[in-house]
């Protein structure tokens, strides 16, 4: 069973080793794919993971571009392409910081574009550890995921590396969590068995059991996908992982 991971062409690639790591640890064949690889692949994987990474076009979600921002335009048109057809397999997806934000676009949400000077109860300092808090909604799926309930806090630790957030969620979607500054931390589709985006960087938390559920969650997803609907045979799987 396999799950790909979506990112970028250049060759040091940490969120991908880091998820190759987490997947394959709940038990799924993790595939690479970036821009250069066709999206009709995606037709072998029953899981999708897209990945954080550069600021996404604010075109994208119609507002002008008025500064330079660190983009990858490429990135952005052939994830949106694997995105869609994602969606139109019902797989289950991860959005991972930026992916997450893509999720949320492509399916007609829009973004804060920096809330770095509306921060007030939380730093902007963006770090791999576990250093702000999430605020969750105990009755979501994401909560069974982590595996906290309404008799637990629902307060659980992540780390940062963003400084834009998903302001109006797209089609589906609804907010299970929020930062210390009301920011959107994760959303999720609540009628899919996984449609999920987090802001905070799972990846670099499997140390975490809580972070790691995420993952296992996913693969149990779609193990349960693979069985309703064959992959491709795995000759035919020609991404380069």
């Amino acid at each position: 069973m396999t799950v790909a991971v979506t990112g970028p062409r250049r060759r040091l690639r940490w969120g991908w080793w880091a998820t190759r790591v987490a997947l394959q640890r709940a038990g799924a064949r993790a595939v690479y794919l970036y821009p250069g690889c066709p999206p009709d692949r995606t037709t072998g994987f029953h899981g999708l993971v897209v990945g954080g990474g550069d600021d996404l076009d604010p075109g994208l979600y119609g507002e002008a571009s008025t500064a330079p921002v660190p983009s990858d335009p490429e990135r952005d048109a052939f994830e949106q392409s694997v995105l869609h057809t994602a969606l139109a397999r019902d797989l289950p997806i991860l959005g991972i910081c930026r992916g997450a934000q893509l999720l949320n676009i492509t399916l007609g949400g829009d973004l804060h574009r920096d809330i770095s000077r509306d921060r007030v109860k939380t730093s902007n300092r963006r770090t791999p550890l576990p250093r702000k808090s999430l605020l969750l909604d105990t009755s979501s799926r994401l909560a069974e995921f982590l595996g906290v309930d309404e008799r637990r806090a629902n307060v659980v630790r992540i780390n940062s590396l963003h400084h834009q957030a998903i302001r109006r969620c797209g089609e589906g979607l609804r907010v299970v969590g929020r930062d210390l500054d009301d920011f959107v931390q994760a959303v999720e589709d609540p009628t899919r068995s996984y449609r999920l985006g987090v802001q905070w960087h799972p990846e670099y938390l499997i140390w975490q059991r809580r972070q790691r559920r995420l993952f296992q969650a996913l693969v149990a997803a779609a193990q349960s996908h693979a069985r309703k609907s064959p992959a491709v045979p795995s000759a035919e799987l020609t991404a380069n992982d």
